[in-house]
């Protein structure tokens, strides 16, 4: 099934946090570590807000999460939710 953008990206944000917290992150601490203000994080992983976020951006969390972008990207786990 397609699954809709919006919920696309509510996975990414679901991922980002996700890897943020086995990784024992603060927002402020990962922010620090890709040049972001804690605020656009947050922004970026509410799961109501409309913050997208720039590939750009996915690159140095999955930098400094030390994990491959796919990661992030992989929505498969959400798929099966349809």
């Amino acid at each position: 099934m397609d699954i809709p953008f919006t919920e696309r990206l509510q996975a990414i944000k679901y991922n980002i946090v996700y890897y943020r917290r086995m990784r024992k992150l603060s927002q402020e601490k990962l922010a620090e570590k890709i040049d972001i203000s804690r605020t656009h994080l947050a922004n970026i992983e509410a799961p109501n807000s409309n913050t997208g976020v720039h590939l750009d951006i996915l690159y140095r969390i999955a930098y400094a999460l030390d994990i491959e972008i796919i990661k992030l990207l992989d929505i498969s786990k959400y798929s099966e939710l349809h």
